[in-house]
């Protein structure tokens, strides 16, 4: 039964991490057209009053104590302000194949380590032996790219970034755990969402200028609402409802879809080849979150 209840979780994870996969083909055609500060800005800005919209229509208000508004400001703070541009810096500094892997593959990995400091979680058997098989997963895709890895001094500050971008997105997801606790997924999220925008504004103050807005065509427009209302909306809601429903360590490993749909969303948008190494590592990777979301009453 409780297997059950926790199908559409998994299910809401997958969808997510598909979105967001999805999303590095989207972007990429707009990323001419907008500084990617500025789009990553318009992303969380523009779900702002959506997310507030909804919290008030589903629960009738929007507050928060101080305290815990100064809790959500520092992950905002981290999580959206600063995570988004490690993200954005690490691809600049290093390849796009290196900061895929560093940015996504630890990031579980730190989070089932961690867990323990911020929830009842476990690192239990069956989810080391799944994790550790869609890791190995995840390596395969990356590495059966065209662009393969590159770990050469040249490319030190971003490998680091990317690295430093799964520990602190890990730590991010955590913390949000307990607050969710005691508020709804929902409105944790309005709120650090919209302490990461409003810290993130400032960083934009250069960019605005150098959009022609009036050339924005209809692609530009689907970009962004694809972004605000799939990648930040929905996503983000479904994502922290389903990780307080089966624990931000087993969560977290389906971050190992992103990759995937990633390259298949290059296949789509941009003619680019899926190899059969990569479409094995998918395989591969379907195998151990298939593996650790198959999990047994003692937890193992």
């Amino acid at each position: 039964m409780a297997n059950k209840n926790k199908s559409w979780a998994y299910v809401g994870l997958v969808a997510v991490a598909a979105i967001w996969g999805a999303n590095f083909g989207v972007s990429r055609l707009v990323m001419e057209t907008f500084d990617p500060i500025l789009f990553a800005f318009l992303r969380f800005g523009l779900a702002v009053p959506i997310f507030f919209g909804l919290l008030y229509w589903k629960e009738g208000s929007i507050g928060v104590p101080v305290r815990v508004a100064l809790q959500l400001a520092i992950i905002g703070f981290v999580g959206i302000t600063v995570l988004e541009n490690a993200v954005m810096y690490s691809i600049k500094y290093t390849t796009l194949a290196n900061a895929s892997l560093l940015n996504v593959a630890p990031w579980p990995i730190f989070a089932a380590l961690f867990a323990p400091l911020f929830t009842k979680e476990s690192l239990t058997r069956r989810l080391a032996i799944g994790g550790f098989v869609a890791m190995a997963g995840v390596f395969f895709i990356i590495v059966g790219g065209e662009e393969g890895l590159n770990f050469s001094s040249s490319h030190m500050i971003g490998n680091l970034l990317a690295f430093g971008v799964s520990l602190l997105g890990a730590l991010f997801n955590l913390a949000c755990m307990p607050l969710m606790q005691k508020y709804s997924p929902l409105r944790v999220s309005a709120w650090f969402i919209a302490f990461g925008a409003l810290f993130m504004l400032p960083l934009t103050f250069g960019s605005w200028g150098e959009v022609d807005w009036s050339s924005l065509g209809a692609g530009d427009y689907s970009a962004i609402l694809y972004n605000v209302l799939l990648c930040t909306v929905a996503a983000v809601f479904v994502w922290n409802a389903a990780m307080l429903r089966v624990g931000a360590a087993r969560s977290n490993f389906f971050r190992y879809v992103v990759p995937a749909t990633a390259v298949a969303a290059g296949y789509l948008f941009f003619d680019e080849q899926i190899t059969v190494l990569q479409m094995g590592g998918a395989a591969l990777m379907a195998m151990g979150l298939v593996w650790i979301t198959s999990e047994r009453s003692n937890g193992n």
